[in-house]
C-alpha cells in the first residue's frame, strides 16, 4: 500500500512537471497567437472622427496615421520621437530581459514555428516530434516529398498573404486591394516589387535559410552583446547544481558531467530540442534566442526525479550567487526615465497639430510702387488636413496701415486638398526715412472661416517699403 502511494505521487509529481515543462511553450503560442491577430486587425480599425488608422506611414498620400490622427508629411515631427521610442525601447528590453525579443515576438521566431512545428509536424507528420529539432526528416521517402511539396506551398500561400499584411502598413487595405485587383501592374509597379520581393523573401528565409538568419544577418544579436550585464535575464544552465559540461575554453568534457552530486543527467533532450542547434549548458552564446525550449524539456526530464529545473529564465549572477535578480538598477531605471520623456513629447507633440497648413514664400520682386500705394506679392500655399473641407481666409495681426489688396474672397479647399493663392499686400504710408529698403516684420493669422476659433495659425512674414526719394 505504501508503495502504491509512493508511486502514485510520483506520477502526480511527474504529471505537474510535465505540465510546468510546457507552461513556457504554452505562454509563447499565446503570444504567438495574440500578435498575429492584432498584426491583421490594427491595418484596418480606423478612429476618431477624421477616419485615421491606427498606425499607417503612407508614401502614396504622404501621411502618417498615429492613433487616429493624420499627419501630413509637413507635420512628420513625430517621427523622431517614434524612433527614439523604437531604439530605447530595445535597449531597454535587451537590458532586461535579454533576447525576449527574438523567442517571443520576432516574426522571424513566429514563422518558423508555425512551419516547423505546426505544418510540417504537428499537421503533416513530416517532422516525428517538436521535442526534436535537430532530425531533419528523410527525404528519400516519397510520402516525405509529396508533404513537403504540401507545406512548401501552403507556406508560399501564407508568404502572400503575410507580405499583404506588411504592405497594409504603408498602403492602406483600401487602397491596397484597389491596385492589385482593379489596376495593373504598370500603374503600382513599386507597390508590386515590394509585394513579390517580401512575399519571396519570407518563402526562401523561412524554408532554406531558418534560424541561421538570426545569428549570420540579424544584427540584434551582435547589438545585445554589449547590452548585457550581470543581472540581464535570459536562458541560463544552472551549473553549480548540474556540473560544469564545459571547460573554461568551451571545449565539451564531457556527456554527462562526473562531478560528485552533479544533477544533469547527460539527456541532452535540452540540446535535441533548442531550434538554433546550441548546447545553453555551454553559457552564455549570441545564437541563443530566448525562446526556452530547453528549459521546458529539462523540467520535464528533472521532474521525474522531484528536482526542479536546471535550466530557467534568470540572471547569471542569481546562479553563481543565488542573490535575486535587480530589476531596478541604474540601466533599467535610466531607460524608463528617458522612454518616459519620449513618450510625454510624442503625445504633447501629437495633441499641437494644425488642422491647416500655411506656408508663406515671398515674390522675387520685392515692392511694387502704384500712384497712391506700396505693393507686396506673396505666394500662400493652404492645406486643408482635416477630414472635411473648409473656406480659409487671413488677416493681419500688427499693423493697420498694411491692407489685404487681394484676395477678397475666401479659399474653399476639400478635405487634404492644398492650392497656392497670390496675394497681394498694399499700404499707403510709407514710413521708412532711411536711404535703404525698410523691412517690416508681419503676423499673419490664417483661420477657416467656418471654424474660427479651433483652425487657425500664425505665420510670420515682412513687408518691405522702398527709401524715400
Amino acid at each position: 500500500m505504501i508503495k502504491q502511494k509512493k508511486a502514485s505521487q510520483e506520477m502526480i509529481l511527474a504529471a505537474c512537471a510535465n505540465l510546468k515543462g510546457i507552461i513556457y511553450r504554452q505562454k509563447r503560442y499565446f503570444v504567438y497567437i495574440v500578435i498575429t491577430i492584432l498584426s491583421l486587425i490594427v491595418p484596418f480599425v480606423r478612429l476618431g472622427d477624421s477616419g485615421g488608422h491606427v498606425f499607417l506611414l503612407s508614401f502614396d498620400h504622404k501621411q502618417l496615421h498615429f492613433m487616429g490622427i493624420i499627419f501630413d508629411m509637413q507635420e512628420l515631427y513625430l517621427m523622431p520621437f517614434l524612433s527614439i521610442l523604437l531604439f530605447l525601447g530595445i535597449f531597454f528590453m535587451t537590458t532586461l530581459a535579454g533576447r525576449m525579443w527574438c523567442g517571443w515576438a520576432c516574426p522571424q521566431t513566429i514563422f518558423r514555428v508555425f512551419y516547423r512545428d505546426l505544418l510540417e509536424t504537428k499537421i503533416l507528420g513530416l517532422r516525428k516530434k517538436i521535442s526534436n529539432k535537430q532530425k531533419e526528416p528523410d527525404m528519400s521517402i516519397a510520402s516525405n516529398k509529396v508533404k513537403r511539396f504540401i507545406a512548401l506551398g501552403i507556406w508560399l500561400l501564407l508568404c502572400l498573404c503575410i507580405a499583404a499584411n506588411f504592405l497594409w502598413y504603408f498602403v492602406p487595405p483600401e487602397d491596397f486591394f484597389s491596385y492589385v485587383f482593379n489596376d495593373s501592374f504598370s500603374e503600382h509597379p513599386i507597390l508590386w516589387v515590394f509585394f513579390i520581393g517580401i512575399a519571396t523573401f519570407l518563402f526562401f528565409d523561412i524554408t532554406m535559410i531558418k534560424e541561421n538568419f538570426c545569428f549570420f544577418v540579424c544584427p540584434y544579436c551582435r547589438v545585445q552583446s554589449v547590452l548585457y550585464d550581470k543581472d540581464t535575464i535570459m536562458t541560463v544552465y544552472d551549473y553549480q547544481r548540474g556540473g560544469n559540461i564545459y571547460d573554461e575554453t568551451g571545449v565539451k568534457m564531457w556527456k554527462k558531467p562526473e562531478t560528485p552530486n552533479a544533477e544533469c543527467t547527460g539527456c541532452e533532450a535540452c540540446v535535441s530540442v533548442c531550434p538554433t542547434h546550441i548546447d545553453i549548458r555551454k553559457g552564455l552564446q549570441l545564437e541563443c534566442i530566448n525562446c526556452l525550449e530547453c528549459a521546458d524539456a529539462c523540467v520535464k526530464v528533472m521532474g521525474k526525479f522531484n528536482k526542479p529545473s536546471l535550466i530557467s529564465w534568470t540572471s547569471m549572477d542569481n546562479v553563481a550567487t543565488r542573490k535575486k535578480v535587480q530589476y531596478f538598477r541604474l540601466r533599467t531605471v535610466a531607460y524608463i526615465v528617458a522612454l518616459s520623456v519620449a513618450f510625454v513629447g510624442l503625445i504633447y507633440m501629437s495633441s499641437t497639430k494644425e488642422n491647416m497648413l500655411l506656408n508663406i514664400n515671398r515674390a522675387s520682386e520685392l515692392y511694387h510702387i502704384r500712384a497712391n500705394a506700396i505693393e507686396n506679392s506673396y505666394a500662400f500655399l493652404f492645406q486643408n488636413t482635416s477630414n472635411r473641407p473648409h473656406t480659409y481666409y487671413f488677416e493681419i495681426l500688427n499693423n493697420d496701415s498694411i491692407h489685404i489688396k487681394r484676395p477678397k474672397n475666401g479659399l474653399l479647399l476639400e478635405a487634404g486638398e492644398k492650392s497656392k493663392v497670390v496675394v497681394v499686400l498694399e499700404s499707403s504710408h510709407n514710413p521708412n526715412t532711411t536711404q535703404e529698403n525698410l523691412s517690416v516684420p508681419l503676423v499673419i493669422r490664417a483661420y477657416a472661416e467656418d471654424d474660427d476659433s479651433h483652425i487657425n495659425v500664425q505665420r510670420n512674414t515682412v513687408f518691405i517699403y522702398p527709401p524715400k526719394k
